[in-house]
């Protein structure tokens, strides 16, 4: 297994880089479809809407790359609510034109599942398709919670697919019941307790930086 470069913490001009991760972590997935069904415009797209809440999270949270660009975590602290991005309706307008409804039906049914317990939440974990994608993913993520950690609270996470829901319990992670979207994507929520609240064996499986 290829070694994993070391993490370093997001400065805001690395938002760009961080935004085409997720891009291109995203947008071969059904949601993205169905939110840009224009496959020509779906990345700029994704890149122009993942690009505001990466630095939303970088004034109400913090995201962390692997030095050689390779994945990226982008973290909300919800200590208490926080506010939308500044200008957030002209600005996710002006990044997603004519699919706006589509992005604002999605922000609502986010809202509408998150918990209100103060937590930290991984918004994005970005790792593109590519060699060893899981590997670096889960890797970022054992890095990431370890932080966590020691702000001691909670940590809350969604998955789409069954390989994101194995990576996230593998860390500690507990599922709680899904929810839909209107693509028909299943998205299961998850919820990591605090260090000390958490079981033996999830305690023990964070140890591992085995193989989104």
């Amino acid at each position: 297994m290829p070694r994993i470069s070391p993490t370093v913490r997001a400065r805001w001009c690395d938002s760009g880089d961080i935004a085409e991760l997720v891009a291109d972590s995203l947008h071969t997935s059904a949601t993205a479809g169905w939110l840009v069904p224009d496959e020509d415009r779906r990345r700029s797209v994704l890149t122009a809407v993942s690009r505001i809440w990466i630095e939303h999270a970088l004034l109400f949270g913090e995201a962390f790359l692997l030095a050689d660009v390779s994945a990226a975590a982008v973290w909300f602290h919800r200590y208490r609510p926080i506010p939308p991005p500044a200008n957030y309706h002209q600005r996710l307008a002006a990044a997603c034109g004519d699919h706006l409804d589509r992005f604002w039906a999605l922000d609502r049914i986010f809202n509408a599942h998150r918990p209100t317990d103060a937590h930290n939440h991984l918004a994005f974990l970005a790792a593109p398709p590519a060699v060893c994608r899981h590997g670096r993913a889960s890797a970022l993520l054992a890095r990431c919670l370890v932080r966590m950690d020691r702000l001691a609270l909670p940590a809350y996470a969604q998955a789409t697919t069954a390989a994101e829901v194995a990576l996230y319990t593998r860390h500690g992670y507990l599922a709680h019941d899904p929810f839909a979207l209107p693509d028909d994507t299943t998205v299961h929520p998850l919820w990591r307790p605090p260090a000390g609240q958490r079981p033996a064996l999830a305690r023990s499986s964070n140890s591992g930086l085995v193989s989104k």
